[in-house]
């Protein structure tokens, strides 16, 4: 039976989808990170082949298209590494299924794309990501594509879950300075870290070597906090969104005329917080643009692969 592979590959774990040429789904699998500039490639292509063992297992398909949408593929020669791995996994005897490549059947592009095809069903519109990093990336029906923000946590992700974390920590540190006024996000991070005294965050982010990851990890305690109306935390949230608002107008701006409808999804954990983080973006980001309407993604990501395979197979 012929079928189509859609894989997401990301900083934390790698999914792959096995899809007839209808965009039934046949199996699922998943393995580690497969962003290679993290990770390494020998580990990112681990987790693909793992991943796409896991889906297939007990399938007796033909793979005539396969989609990678990969966290960490900007450039020509990242592209060019992957579909490198895509001609290994062809010969790779760990895998059990056949194969009918053709070269318009092997799309590798960067997650944001799968996310928005994914998000909305089709190509046109903007994903808004807001996760560990941040980045909003859009398509038009002209085919023209538009980023704003994804500078990594050093240069950016203005909106993130680490940026939302960081300035929670800060605002501790400044309030047990006398900096600022006394935030409620003290107790909880003390409570949460296990702290004896405030000082101990130094050992417990400089000495353990702590990670963005790690950082963003505490995005939820921000959230928590604004919730119960502490102002320090509000003000983090109120600034998260509009950050990610402007991002959002920016792109906006370059893909769509004022009139034309289009939608934007927002992808990521952060949207899910209890502090109307979404809310406040909705409202800033449709008094500038009514044509736009916010929606939930209406699949997954791997999904968004398995229909940019089948779309480029000529499937619709």
């Amino acid at each position: 039976m012929p079928a189509v592979l859609g894989i997401d590959g990301g900083g934390t774990k790698t999914v792959c989808l096995l899809s007839d040429t209808t965009g039934r789904v046949l199996g699922r699998g998943e393995a580690g990170a497969s962003n290679y500039q993290s990770v390494g490639g020998e580990a990112a292509y681990r987790s693909i082949l793992e991943s796409i063992r896991e889906a297939t297992k007990g399938h007796a398909v033909t793979v005539t298209g396969i989609a990678l949408g990969l966290a960490g593929i900007g450039r020509p020669e990242d592209e060019a590494v992957v579909r490198d791995w895509v001609e290994l996994l062809q010969n790779d005897d760990r895998i059990s299924i056949a194969w009918a490549l053709r070269l318009k059947g092997v799309c590798v592009c960067h997650d944001c794309a799968i996310a928005l095809a994914g998000g909305l069903g089709r190509e046109v519109g903007i994903a808004t990501i807001a996760g560990t990093g941040s980045i909003v990336y859009g398509r038009n029906r002209f085919g023209q594509t538009a980023r704003s923000s994804g500078w990594g946590y050093v240069l950016g992700d203005e909106g993130s879950g680490y940026d939302m974390a960081r300035q929670g920590l800060q605002a501790v540190v400044r309030a047990f300075d006398g900096r600022s006024q006394p935030t409620a996000l003290s107790e909880a991070f003390r409570s949460q870290l296990g702290l004896q005294e405030m000082r101990d965050l130094v050992e417990l982010v400089y000495r353990r070597g702590w990670t963005p990851k790690d950082i963003a990890a505490l995005a939820p305690i921000v959230d928590k906090i604004a919730s119960q109306g502490d102002r320090i935390a509000e003000e983090i949230v109120d600034r998260s969104a509009s950050e990610l608002a402007l991002a959002t107008k920016t792109v906006a701006a370059q893909l769509f005329e004022g009139i034309e409808p289009f939608e934007i999804v927002t992808v990521g954990g952060l949207w899910h917080g209890t502090s109307a983080l979404r809310q406040r973006f909705d409202r800033l980001v449709t008094d500038a643009l009514p044509a736009a309407s916010l929606v939930w993604p209406r699949h997954e990501p791997a999904y968004g692969a398995v229909l940019t395979a089948l779309r480029a197979l000529g499937k619709r």
